[in-house]
């Protein structure tokens, strides 16, 4: 007998896709209440996460290529190099962010918070972007991030 618990992932072409400052970020599971939301993300060659804290906590696993995530803990900086089958976990409030700065993309599962994937549905684009975000476009999504609890430290 099947526990009641499994879940069937979407296949990658059936997954919600949104686009948030140039990385691909596709909904894999979003249960009804407050907590647990999962996104498969593609950080592009090159591409980083503005440093940034929030309430909830995270989980990243590396599922392809090599992560550099930054975050300030208790102790200070770290900068840790991630790759795939590692996990990383970020607490509650802890300032952090990540970049690719390999030259293939990066792709990760995150497990988040339902603030955190409310931004992302709804501030997300649903095309990927054809240039680099402008200024404006990073203005805009630190203004919104703001209004779901997220604070932006660094562009």
């Amino acid at each position: 007998m099947m526990s009641n618990s499994f879940v069937k992932l979407p296949a990658s072409d059936e997954a919600k896709r949104f686009f948030v400052l140039g990385e691909r970020v596709e909904r894999r599971l979003r249960t009804s209440g407050a907590w647990l939301n999962i996104f498969d993300v593609t950080v592009p060659s090159g591409s980083r996460t503005p440093k940034h804290a929030h309430a909830s906590p995270e989980v990243f696993r590396i599922i392809e290529g090599k992560l550099t995530i930054w975050r300030l803990s208790d102790s200070g900086p770290e900068e840790i190099e991630a790759s795939a089958g590692d996990i990383v976990t970020i607490p509650p409030f802890m300032v952090h962010g990540y970049s690719n700065r390999g030259t293939v993309p990066v792709v990760f599962s995150a497990v988040v918070d339902h603030e955190m994937a409310e931004f992302i549905e709804a501030e997300g684009a649903t095309e990927p972007p054809k240039v680099t975000p402008s200024a404006e476009t990073i203005a805009r999504m630190t203004a919104a991030a703001n209004a779901y609890g997220i604070t932006i430290l660094a562009a």
